[in-house]
């Protein structure tokens, strides 16, 4: 098979693999639709020792079945393999399973390829008219869906009399605010570094946008909510800032390790702060429903292009020079 395999620090090379073999539990899937994720960026930027090369990056992915007896179904993948027996696997939790694991990082290559195999457990088939583009971007929507209702849970205010605040415009941070609106959320504002991508998020019309560079930071101790999709020092900043008192942080972005949370403001003032990674498997359900019935907009800020030109997306995107929230790879079928 075709795949674009990382091989070291900015380097991706489109070349032949061997093909995947299903074992067990497992079934093959013709990739049809993967998208490039900001963890696939941080890979490719050297900075996920989760993620070592010669590695296929890649786990936003939709495709078709070409194996076992569910031949031919159109199917969405969910990325995280877990044991399904656990305490949380059980209780609506898998995100946080102990044996957990997600295509694209040892020991389970990625969908930037034309084949992949994943547990049968893994899949959901998706409508016969839902295209696979939409379909790839269940994974980071859901994403994005399951830190709006941990939000939900930990607001002192319901959503639809909330004020929030969004750092990063990127696919988690534009679907973060599309789920809001769709919510009915009176007061979003998000923040975006990116001049190209500012002006994606402005055609959705749902939020407010400014730019944290140059414009007037968001006035502090006045948001209900605010939700870090970049997950750096400046943004924690911004966030332990701007947060009410009794409000709520929830933390989606894995860009740093570093400080900028300010500890004391957050005790002081019974701030609630959560991490929040991934999704659940109901949350992954809901979202093909969302994107499948329209709920979140015409699903117009995705760009999409050949994996053989994968190693372009990936500089392009290191550059900034794409406005687009999402490029989805298509393989060369």
């Amino acid at each position: 098979m075709k795949a674009l395999v990382y091989t070291g620090l900015n380097q991706l090379e489109y070349r032949n693999e061997p093909d995947p073999i299903p074992e067990a539990d497992e079934v093959l899937i013709r990739v049809e639709a993967s998208g490039i994720c900001g963890s696939d960026m941080h890979a490719y930027f050297g900075h996920d020792e989760r993620r070592i090369a010669p590695l296929i990056l890649g786990h936003e992915v939709s495709g078709t079945v070409i194996s076992g007896n569910t031949k031919g179904r159109r199917v969405v993948v969910n990325s995280l393999v877990t044991c399904g027996t656990c305490y949380n696997c059980l209780n609506n939790r898998e995100n946080l399973c102990k044996q957990r694991q997600i295509i694209s990082m040892q020991p389970r290559q990625g969908a930037f390829s034309e084949l992949l195999k994943i547990p049968e457990r893994n899949l959901i088939t998706i409508p016969d008219d839902m295209s696979y583009l939409s379909a790839a971007l269940t994974e980071p929507v859901a994403t994005a869906m399951h830190a709006v209702m941990r939000a939900k849970q930990l607001s002192a205010v319901p959503l639809n009399e909330a004020k929030v605040l969004v750092l990063g415009g990127g696919a988690i941070g534009i679907a973060v605010a599309l789920i809001l609106s769709s919510f009915n959320c009176p007061e979003i504002l998000l923040g975006e570094t990116n001049s190209l991508r500012r002006e994606t998020v402005k055609k959705t019309q749902v939020c407010d946008i400014y730019d944290p560079i140059n414009d007037p930071i968001p006035e502090s101790d006045s948001w209900d909510i605010v939700l870090d999709a970049v997950g750096g020092r400046a943004t924690r900043q911004t966030a332990s800032c701007a947060v009410k008192p009794g409000g709520a942080i929830v933390h989606i972005g894995l860009m740093d390790n570093n400080d900028g949370l300010d500890i004391r403001k957050l005790t002081l003032q019974e701030v609630t702060l959560t991490g929040c990674y991934t999704y659940t498997m109901e949350d992954f359900k809901n979202t093909v429903e969302s994107l499948y019935s329209g709920k979140l907009g015409t699903l117009d800020w995705v760009e999409q292009r050949p994996l053989s030109q994968g190693s372009a997306a990936f500089l392009d995107l290191s550059k900034g020079k794409t406005a687009a929230a999402k490029i989805i790879l298509i393989p060369d079928h």
